[in-house]
């Protein structure tokens, strides 16, 4: 997604950006954020081979329906998002990110305002959830992936992505941000993986994007998210199926910030500039579904 401040740079994809938020501390929730081009898709290469794995952190969101993510390993931000024009304030507890009683997280989206909340265009007319491990879980390389089902709809934007542990000391995008996976509901059949840095950020992010055949639309199933990350190399996967991999000799002489710790982040924004403003079409409530969240490494 892009990271902004509640307040910081947002791209425009082509037609957008992102550009994540986040209050200086990283364990304070209090911004929002945003970004990813959908670049032109890049040759497909071989995943790396893999090692014996090790588990380095895994949540299989198993608990009773109704309860809150686990808070030795998700925090939640809240706020709102002025630098991509998000619609959707963030909320805490469980009232918009909870667990379904199945294995699932359920990440809601609703056409409401029960709080009386604020946002920058005026009284904010969503709620939604936005989650990140920051202080909590950080790593650098693996194999980094998540099984997740995104909603349909004109203005729904599902992401699952990373930040560098550094956000809070050097900023975006000297961070680098990794977007394993970003849909836009105009787009029910595409999902994007784009990397974000120093003199490539915004819409000039480097990625590619993945199309289901058939016509076939993400939110019909659940599908699973990955990336392979090693020093100088990011290798992304939909459902085993490589659709890109990136080295520092795609970024043209610019600085490859990717070989250090990143923690992760799920969310479910709703509007912005790149997805456009929901419609008379867009169901409410819209939920983002996660099956799992699992990081492996080969050590």
């Amino acid at each position: 997604m892009t990271v902004h401040r509640p307040h910081h740079p947002a791209r425009t994809h082509s037609r957008r950006r992102r550009t994540a938020l986040y209050a200086a501390s990283l364990l304070c929730c209090s911004a929002l954020l945003a970004t990813v081009p959908g670049g032109a898709s890049a040759a497909p290469a071989p995943a790396p081979a893999p090692g014996p794995a090790a588990v380095v952190f895994a949540d299989e969101f198993d608990g009773p329906a109704g309860s809150a993510v686990d808070g030795s390993k998700w925090q939640l931000e809240t706020g709102d998002n002025v630098n991509n024009h998000e619609r959707q304030y963030y909320t805490g507890g469980n009232s918009n990110a909870a667990l379904d009683g199945q294995g699932n997280l359920v990440i809601t989206a609703r056409k409401e305002n029960p709080g009386n909340y604020q946002c920058w265009y005026g009284t904010c007319e969503y709620t939604s959830a936005r989650l990140n491990t920051a202080g909590k879980f950080s790593a650098a390389y693996g194999h980094v992936e998540a099984r997740i089902k995104v909603p349909r709809g004109q203005g729904m934007w599902p992401a699952f992505w990373m930040l560098g542990d550094d956000f809070g000391n050097v900023g975006w995008p000297q961070s680098g941000e990794i977007d394993i996976m970003e849909n836009v509901g105009f787009e029910p059949g595409t999902v994007h993986g784009t990397l974000h840095g120093p003199g490539y950020s915004g819409a000039e992010g480097i990625g590619a994007g993945y199309t289901l055949p058939d016509g076939a639309a993400f939110a019909d199933d659940f599908h699973t998210f990955a990336v392979d990350w090693a020093p100088d190399s990011i290798t992304w996967s939909v459902d085993g199926n490589v659709f890109q991999r990136r080295t520092p000799a795609d970024l043209g002489g610019k600085e490859w910030v990717f070989n250090k710790p990143f923690f992760l982040i799920l969310n479910l924004a709703v509007g912005g500039f790149w997805p456009g403003d929901p419609d008379g079409s867009t169901p409410f409530p819209s939920q983002l579904v996660i099956d799992y969240v699992r990081v492996t490494t080969n050590d």
